[in-house]
């Protein structure tokens, strides 16, 4: 890529409109304020609008709030209808990890249903007035030896292990990011979709996991190991607003891709199986009642 990408080689945003799920904190505030910064109308897609609307004024340009609730698909489908005219990027940051068992109002696994089945659903219901990109922010935790689409526990019911299902969620925004760009291609849209991982930077997300020995330990590692959450939000930059093809995922580009500027990440070779991500997008269909938007020609 050259030269190391920075925030300061942002591209003029005036006039595009991006949503940033998940805005409130972290990678998804600092994405939102770089954006506005650069002149893009950004929109915080958030649970809390409270938080949200402190978040929106911290930007310092044009950003407002907007309830939504990735774990409640009612509050995807209110969020997608009161959408009016053109959306230019779509962010699908918000997540959790490593959380205790939970549900989410759907009944899904808490942190499938956020991490994947909210932001499949969000996307779908978005995409016809989307007109330039998706982003989605995955992880390199979804390289990790053993790292599978559980097709017969997709929802944790029998067995729930919280980092393996925090891991699945991952690979599952992986797949969810190669199929969506299969079929936009095939239906000939110029609307292209990516993903993006942050590498180990020091975020609020590690607090959430319910143990206090992690927590301690996380603290330990943010403080002497990770990179900044300024640093970590660079690859979601770069892969909403720089000339890349469809399907890219971008990462750090230091060793073991967990700290450093943007540069092409790496694919585990279950998030590059065709087969594992059509298999998942129609059990996403099922589970959420959305569909994609626009026929192709195999009739998907």
């Amino acid at each position: 890529m050259g030269e190391k990408w920075t925030a300061a080689d942002l591209p003029d945003l005036t006039g595009t409109t991006v949503v940033v799920t998940g805005a409130t904190s972290g990678l998804g505030l600092i994405t939102s304020r770089e954006l506005a910064r650069v002149g893009a109308h950004v929109v915080l897609a958030v649970r809390d609008t409270r938080r949200g609307a402190d978040a929106a004024r911290s930007c310092g340009g044009s950003a407002e709030v907007r309830e939504l609730d990735l774990a409640d698909l009612a509050s995807v489908r209110r969020f997608a209808g009161a959408w009016e005219g053109p959306l230019d990027v779509l962010i699908n940051n918000a997540g959790v990890m490593a959380i205790p068992q939970r549900r989410t109002v759907d009944g899904f696994e808490m942190q499938l249903g956020t991490n994947h089945l909210g932001p499949f659903a969000l996307t779908n219901l978005l995409l016809p007035q989307i007109t330039g990109r998706v982003v989605s922010v995955a992880s390199n935790a979804h390289r990790r030896p053993g790292v599978d689409v559980n097709f017969d526990d997709l929802n944790s019911e029998r067995e729930y292990r919280p980092w393996r299902a925090y891991q699945q969620s991952k690979l599952a925004d992986l797949l969810f990011i190669q199929e969506l760009q299969r079929r936009l291609t095939a239906v000939g849209s110029p609307v292209t979709a990516h993903a993006a991982h942050p590498g180990y930077a020091a975020t609020n997300l590690q607090r959430g996991t319910g143990s206090a020995v992690q927590r301690i330990l996380m603290s330990f590692t943010n403080r002497f190991m990770a990179q900044s959450e300024s640093m970590g939000a660079l690859p979601v930059l770069y892969a909403a607003t720089q000339n890349l093809p469809g399907g890219s995922y971008t990462g750090p580009d230091g060793r073991g891709e967990l700290k450093g500027h943007p540069a092409p990440a790496a694919l585990s070779d279950n998030a590059r199986d065709p087969e594992r991500a059509r298999r998942l997008w129609e059990v996403s269909e099922s589970l959420t009642g959305v569909s994609f938007p626009f026929t192709t020609p195999e009739g998907r």
